[in-house]
């Protein structure tokens, strides 16, 4: 799975909203999956049921990717960190399924319990706008530079030149 978050962290934008950047990133894990070869399912209905007064109804994930020959994964998308969505992605661990959580966002991105796995995609804010650089950051000396040897300078009039 390590390839997921390869292509996760290749990605790269300027400017986007909260749900362009969140249909940007399910985009990304469903042509992921899709070039696997796998069944790829977009909102696919979760174990999870959701609260009353709609607990008729089941909760949906992002993606759900089906695989011949081993366990479904799951993945949901979120820009925060939500105790429902640890809840739904345990509940679909108990099920079998590979739980996956891509977080989003600027500043510090929070693990999840075991089994979950946690993708994380770092962003920066701007005016309400999320962007995303390829640039990385500069390497740093190992150690401090050496001071720069001082040079004595001659005073005015005494190089011969004048002033």
């Amino acid at each position: 799975m390590d390839d997921l978050a390869d292509r996760l962290a290749a990605l790269t934008f300027r400017g986007l909203t909260q749900d362009q950047v969140t249909a940007l990133v399910i985009d990304t894990v469903a042509a992921w999956g899709e070039a696997q070869g796998w069944r790829v399912y977009r909102r696919a209905p979760s174990v999870m049921r959701l609260p009353p007064p709609m607990d008729r109804r089941h909760s949906v994930l992002d993606v759900a990717l089906a695989r011949p020959g081993a366990p479904p994964i799951v993945v949901e998308v979120d820009h925060t960190d939500r105790r429902r969505t640890v809840e739904k992605l345990l509940a679909e661990a108990e099920e079998g399924r590979i739980p996956f959580w891509v977080r989003w966002g600027p500043g510090r991105i929070a693990e999840a319990p075991p089994p979950i796995h946690v993708i994380a995609v770092h962003v920066t804010r701007h005016q309400g706008r999320y962007s995303r650089s390829a640039l990385s950051a500069p390497e740093h000396s190992p150690r401090p530079p050496r001071p720069a040897e001082a040079a004595e300078l001659p005073l005015t009039g005494e190089s011969g030149g004048g002033a």
